[in-house]
C-alpha cells in the first residue's frame, strides 16, 4: 500500500509528464520514469507508464494527418524497433541501468545543442531503407535498458525533415510500437510479479497523463513553427541533462 504523499505525488508525475507531451509530442516516458524513480525501482515505473504511454501515443498517432504514408515509409524501422525492444527489456532490471541513463542523457544533451544551432543533418531519402532498420533496433536495445524511446528514433525522424505535425504523428507511431514492445518485453523477463494490480494502477494513472496533454496540445496550437523546434530542442536539453546528472549523482 502506498501512502496519500506518495500517490499524490505520482498523479502530479502524470500530470506533468502528460503536459510535456502535449506541447512537443515526447517526453511522457522520460519525465515519468526519471520522478518516478524516487518512489521505485525502473522495472516497477516502466509498468506503471504502460498504459498512459500506450494510450497517449495511440492519441497522438491517430489523430495526425499522415497515418498511411507514415506507416509505410517508416515500417522497416518499426519493424527493428520490436525485436530489439524486446530483446534488450532485460537491460531494464540489471544493474547498469545508471550508466545507460547517464548516457542516454549526455547523448539528448549534445543532440539538443547541434539542434538549438541549427546544425542539425539530414537523411537522404535513397539511404532510408537500410538506416531506418538500423534505427529502429537501436532505439529498441536503449529502450530495454533506460525505458526511454528517445535515443536515436528522435534525431533520426527529426533528420527526416517532416512537417511540424507529421513529426508528431511520426513520433507517436515510433512510441507506440515501442510501450508495445516494452510490455512484451517486461512480461517475458518476469517484471511484472503482480499483473492485475500493475495494470490496474496504469489504467489509474491514465487520467492526469490525459488531463496534462489536452493541457499541452492547447499550448502547442498556438505555437509557430519556430517556436515549436525551440521548445521541443530546450526539452531535450532539459531532459537529457537530468538524466545525466541524476544517474552520475
Amino acid at each position: 500500500m502506498l501512502s496519500v504523499g506518495v500517490l499524490a505525488w505520482i498523479g502530479a508525475v502524470f500530470l506533468a509528464a502528460g503536459l510535456v507531451k502535449g506541447v512537443v509530442g515526447m517526453g511522457l516516458p522520460t519525465v515519468a520514469m526519471e520522478l518516478l524513480a524516487v518512489t521505485m525501482p525502473p522495472a516497477q515505473a516502466a509498468a506503471l507508464l504502460l498504459i498512459p504511454s500506450l494510450v497517449t501515443n495511440l492519441w497522438q498517432l491517430l489523430t495526425g494527418p499522415s497515418f498511411g504514408d507514415l506507416c509505410k515509409r517508416l515500417s522497416t524501422m518499426m519493424a527493428g524497433v520490436m525485436p530489439g525492444t524486446i530483446a534488450g527489456a532485460g537491460l531494464l532490471t540489471g544493474t547498469h541501468t545508471a550508466f545507460a541513463s547517464a548516457g542516454l542523457g549526455a547523448a539528448l544533451v549534445l543532440y539538443a545543442l547541434v539542434g538549438l544551432a541549427k546544425a542539425g543533418f539530414t537523411t537522404p531519402a535513397r539511404h532510408e531503407a537500410w538506416v531506418s532498420p538500423l534505427v529502429g533496433v537501436a532505439t529498441g536495445l536503449v529502450t530495454g535498458a533506460t525505458g526511454i524511446f528517445v535515443i536515436p528514433a528522435v534525431p533520426y525522424l527529426q533528420s527526416l525533415r517532416l512537417e511540424k505535425e507529421d513529426l508528431i504523428q511520426a513520433l507517436g507511431l515510433s512510441f507506440t510500437v515501442s510501450t508495445a514492445a516494452l510490455a512484451i518485453g517486461l512480461f517475458r523477463t518476469g517484471a511484472f510479479t503482480s499483473p492485475a494490480a500493475q495494470l490496474a494502477a496504469s489504467v489509474v494513472v491514465l487520467a492526469p497523463a490525459l488531463a496534462g496533454m489536452f493541457a499541452g496540445q492547447a499550448l502547442h496550437q498556438r505555437m509557430s513553427v519556430e517556436t515549436f523546434r525551440t521548445v521541443f530542442f530546450f526539452g531535450l536539453l532539459a531532459l537529457g541533462g537530468y538524466l545525466a546528472l541524476e544517474a552520475l549523482w
